[in-house]
């Protein structure tokens, strides 16, 4: 399968940031909160899913309260910054990514104010028309509605548009927008999940930018 396209819409956390020792240590600081055992890389991976409140209830047995949840929220950022230090960057970036001819964009679900500041420091800013990142106080929700905006605010016809990212959400968004996808299983969710989603599943970023023509 080949795919046509003139811009590339990225994912950040998982799928060009390789952050899976983080986000671990991020998941089993909040499991210790809530008095469940920790978990294992695999079993996060089989476990991930949007939206995040029913992912985490599922993984704690419990109903989530409001409070509950932005403790989650407080708990696992807190974590999590305190590991992201020793991540790096995914195989192929930026080298594969400084190669296309298409233009490039940045679209996260972690929080705008830190997303910036750190793909600013990686060296990474010059190579996006433009970077969104979650601009609410609390997330977990769909990248949906907020890919829509993305492509809005550059004029992006979203069938020109591929969209590459590491959990099942990036597919479910591509397709609610009429963009195309692949994923990489590089991430939080694994090959076996993203296979059912039915799209391309690309073991790297070089495997998934061999679908582009």
């Amino acid at each position: 399968m080949r795919i046509r396209a003139e811009h590339v819409v990225w994912d950040w956390n998982g799928t060009l940031l390789a952050d899976n020792e983080a986000v671990l240590a991020a998941v089993n600081r909040v499991c210790r909160e809530f008095g469940r055992d920790a978990v294992t890389l695999d079993l996060w991976r089989d476990t991930y899913s949007r939206p995040l409140k029913d992912c985490y209830e599922g993984l704690l047995a419990r109903t989530l309260t409001a409070d509950d949840w932005a403790r989650i929220d407080l708990v696992f950022h807190e974590e999590y910054r305190a590991a992201l230090h020793a991540c790096g960057l995914a195989e192929g970036v930026p080298d594969r990514l400084r190669s296309l001819r298409q233009t490039q964009s940045l679209l996260s679900m972690h929080f705008h104010d830190e997303l910036v500041p750190t793909v600013t420091e990686l060296g990474l800013l010059d190579l996006f028309t433009r970077v969104d990142g979650l601009r609410a106080e609390v997330g977990g929700g769909s990248k949906a509605e907020h890919l829509a905006a993305h492509l809005d605010a550059q004029r992006l016809r979203p069938a020109d548009v591929l969209v590459i990212g590491d959990v099942v959400d990036d597919a479910d968004a591509a397709r609610h927008v009429g963009a195309q996808v692949v994923l990489v299983a590089t991430g939080v969710s694994s090959h076996r999940v993203l296979a059912r989603t039915g799209v391309p599943v690309a073991d790297s970023i070089p495997e998934a930018l061999t679908y582009l023509v």
